[in-house]
């Protein structure tokens, strides 16, 4: 038996039901909510009203791909609707299908010029590696809306990794000339800055920063990196220790301290070193960093003028790793004529003098102290 519902109660059914599940779904009740929603799908009808809530209950409850699909049946039934452009643009971003979302973004900006679109667009684009549209797009957003610091942090960021370190500068002036102040773009400034090596000027808005309470890790670490190249070395040591009591994880933070410290003379053994061992204790195989590693090492031992030894095979581990470090060979060598081992010192000088530039100082001081321990291996019959 076949019960006919008149049309005017199955309307009325299908809008009680759907008041019902909106009210589910605003007090996050959302899996009942689609229970209800489900309910009223019927075969080969397409509801718009109903398929679009149930599209938002999913978008609301995670169910990315169930949403993504009825927002593209819904697309598909109303490519003029502008929303359900937005929420395929956002879930394929979601589920990292990023040339989907940049294809939904445009058709959205077909229609209207949405800054937030615009950046959406342009995360795409950074995703799958096209940074000139990326930026092209965040350009467009900051064009609408200038203050937004997200879009422009990303922004810089790409000019900041293509080495476009002025037209970083230059992005970030117009935001800073109404917020000089910014914890966001100040710091990004001063990172171009830094990166151009204008260390002056980095130290000048880092300190700046500084100074008005900004006391993150990023501000210590390159205001303790602008004050090292600046030679205001006491500076930099404060710095450097002040962003290691923030993150003590990075090895070149500890080897900075170590050469800082090194620098203002500190004594090597119960301060330098101590710093050095940090960095070896977290070092990952990097043959160039343990290099200037056991540089440092040997010229601390160096620079006692007492412990020969332990220079020497500090320089011999820092030039096996580097090769390209030949002033290791000198080192060796002077140490060796210090320890009064003549025959090792002119080996070393000679290898040295076989891979160094004629006519540098380092050449030169080389072949006089050469000519000077083959004199003194003569007179003790070595030679």
């Amino acid at each position: 038996m076949i019960v006919c519902v008149p049309l005017g109660a199955q309307t009325t059914h299908r809008d009680s039901v759907l008041a019902q599940a909106r009210y589910l779904k605003s007090i996050y009740h959302i899996d009942e909510a689609v229970g209800l929603l489900s309910d009223l799908v019927m075969p080969g009808i397409l509801d718009e009203g109903v398929l679009s809530e149930l599209a938002d209950c999913h978008f609301q409850n995670g169910d990315l791909e169930d949403a993504a699909g009825t927002y593209y049946l819904l697309s598909a039934r109303q490519p003029e609707n502008i929303l359900y452009q937005i929420r395929l643009m956002q879930i394929n971003y979601r589920l990292k299908a990023y040339p989907q979302s940049i294809q939904a973004g445009k058709a959205v900006l077909q229609r209207d010029s949405i800054p937030a679109v615009m950046s959406y667009v342009g995360d795409g684009f950074n995703q799958i590696g096209q940074v000139d549209s990326a930026l092209w797009y965040y350009r467009r957003a900051l064009a609408l809306k200038p203050r937004n610091k997200t879009t422009l942090s990303k922004a810089v960021g790409i000019l900041l990794d293509g080495k476009d370190y002025d037209g970083a500068i230059s992005l970030c002036e117009p935001f800073l000339a109404e917020d000089p102040d910014n914890t966001t773009i100040a710091p990004l400034k001063g990172l171009a800055l830094y990166l151009k090596k204008d260390y002056k000027s980095a130290v000048k808005v880092f300190q700046h920063q500084e100074d008005i309470g900004n006391d993150s890790y990023p501000i210590h670490y390159y205001l303790g990196q602008s004050y090292w190249h600046t030679q205001v070395i006491y500076r930099a040591e404060k710095e450097l220790l002040a962003a290691w009591q923030i993150d003590s994880s990075d090895v070149n933070l500890a080897y900075s301290i170590a050469a800082v410290k090194a620098e203002a003379y500190r004594p090597f053994e119960t301060d330098v070193s101590l710093w050095l061992d940090k960095a070896l204790d977290m070092l990952e195989p990097d043959h160039v960093t343990l290099s200037r590693i056991h540089q440092q090492y040997g010229l601390g031992y160096y620079r006692r003028q007492d412990s020969w030894d332990q220079a020497i095979g500090h320089y011999k581990e820092a030039y096996k790793y580097n090769p390209k470090f030949i002033s290791a060979l000198s080192f060796i060598a002077y140490c060796y004529q210090q320890k009064k081992d003549y025959k090792q010192a002119v080996e070393w000088y000679e290898k040295y003098l076989k891979v160094a530039k004629p006519g540098s100082s380092g050449y030169e001081f080389a072949a006089d102290n050469l000519a000077y321990v083959r004199s003194e291996l003569f007179m003790e019959g070595g030679l």
